[in-house]
């Protein structure tokens, strides 16, 4: 019996808890061999206690290694030249990759086999494997971070009267039949590596910001304090019918909540990236990551159509009653703004999603402002002024017609552009 290492073949001359590791590898990889009992120059030593050694061995499968790999394993006794050694066949296994369960799926825990060593695998190596053993769909892969928990989904569930054991968290998709928790899990954990960023800005554009935080957490965390962070910004202006007083927002609060759920529910978390919120002082905007699901054009979600790209997590929602019914949050949003002037605005490009609604009160010049109308007019005719066109519309000398401009910088109801001679003013 001539034995040497190779690729697919590991030879120990005693028994080590490190076996685990070449187990793994070539279960990894394209399975392998272990002898038990034989030098690194292929001499057999043979084993006093063999029969101790494979219960070591076998233990080691069942309590070290995950996912279960000892249907991909068999375990023999030989016996060659009067001396007793074990030979241990690992198959490559149908669910990698595997790993050592004290470690978790990440390269201190997961094995490749590379020429005659066993190495750790690299993080997209491993995320290869997941792939190409749990399909496409990144809720259903395994997830890299093993331990989690679920402070925030318990509290909310709790709150709905759900129930939150473990078989609901199979049901739900968050462990797999394996026990091991998925990416649905992760997203829904307090360790979710997704966040929200959220900024507010002075003006129009992003040169002047007020405010910004990122909001982290599971993601029914991330949703409560994002409303709620939004919420703090949405101003509320009283309006009088009939001399009944009305308190309206700035952002219809249901055209929010609709925009954050869709911007939440809907993303494609295979990207790292944050879902992005910036408020702005006329509008505010939601993108999100991965664009329409394919096949899916901008036209037919404006009609109603709906493929969502994370089943169970849009299940999840829809069982907790935050969503009602698929395909409808963008209706929702558009009805928020039947009969205003301002309307919302939804934008699809290669790799995002945008949802932009404008301030209902924006459009509005306050009673204070009124003296400014006249200037305002003369927008709908041309796109730019300059201090000359307000004299001669206004019939006023240069000095009131450079301090009207001033103050109207100043409340930030136009902008300036160029200077000197090439002044020019256009409404923000």
């Amino acid at each position: 019996m001539n034995l040497y290492e190779s690729e697919t073949v590991e030879l120990k001359e005693i028994y080590t808890p490190d076996i685990k590791k070449e187990i793994v590898a070539f279960a990894n990889t394209n399975g392998g061999t272990i002898y038990v009992g034989v030098q690194d120059n292929g001499e057999i030593v043979g084993l006093t206690n063999a029969d101790f050694v494979m219960q070591q061995i076998s233990n080691s499968l069942r309590d070290s290694v995950r996912p279960d790999v000892s249907m991909f394993t068999k375990i023999e006794l030989l016996q060659e030249e009067n001396k007793f050694l074990i030979k241990l066949t690992v198959s490559q296994g149908t669910k990698r990759p595997y790993y050592l369960s004290d470690k978790g799926l990440k390269p201190t825990g997961v094995y490749v086999r590379s020429g005659t060593t066993s190495a750790p695998a690299s993080e997209d190596a491993i995320r290869m494997m997941i792939k190409m053993t749990d399909g496409d769909s990144f809720e259903n892969n395994r997830s890299l971070i093993q331990e989690l928990t679920f402070t925030s989904l318990n509290q909310e569930m709790e709150r709905r009267n759900l129930e939150f054991s473990e078989v609901q968290m199979k049901n739900l998709g968050i462990l797999s039949a394996d026990d091991i928790y998925t990416n649905m899990g992760l997203l829904v954990s307090d360790q979710c590596q997704h966040s929200i960023k959220f900024a507010v800005f002075q003006g129009l554009d992003k040169l002047v910001f007020k405010d910004r935080k990122e909001l982290t957490g599971s993601l029914f965390a991330q949703l409560t304090d994002a409303y709620k962070t939004i919420d703090f910004y949405n101003g509320t202006k009283a309006t009088f019918h009939d001399l009944l007083r009305a308190d309206e927002r700035d952002y219809p609060e249901d055209s929010v909540r609709e925009a954050l759920l869709n911007a939440i529910v809907h993303r494609d978390y295979s990207f790292s990236g944050s879902t992005i919120i910036n408020l702005y002082s006329d509008r505010l905007e939601i993108i999100s990551l991965g664009g329409l699901v394919t096949g899916l054009s901008l036209e037919a979600v404006m009609l109603g159509a709906s493929q969502t790209r994370n089943e169970k997590l849009a299940s999840l929602f829809y069982r907790m009653k935050l969503i009602e019914a698929y395909g409808t949050g963008i209706s929702k949003i558009i009805s928020c703004y039947k009969g205003l002037p301002v309307q919302p605005k939804f934008e699809n490009v290669e790799g995002a999603f945008r949802v932009v609604l404008p301030n209902t009160h924006s459009h509005e010049i306050s009673v204070e402002d009124e003296k400014y109308l006249p200037i305002l007019r003369l927008f709908e005719k041309q796109n730019e002024i300059t201090r000359s066109d307000v004299e001669e519309a206004l019939g006023i000398g240069t000095t009131y017609a450079i301090n009207m401009l001033k103050e109207m910088l100043d409340k930030e109801l136009i902008k300036k552009v160029g200077s000197g001679k090439l002044t020019r003013y256009v409404v923000k």
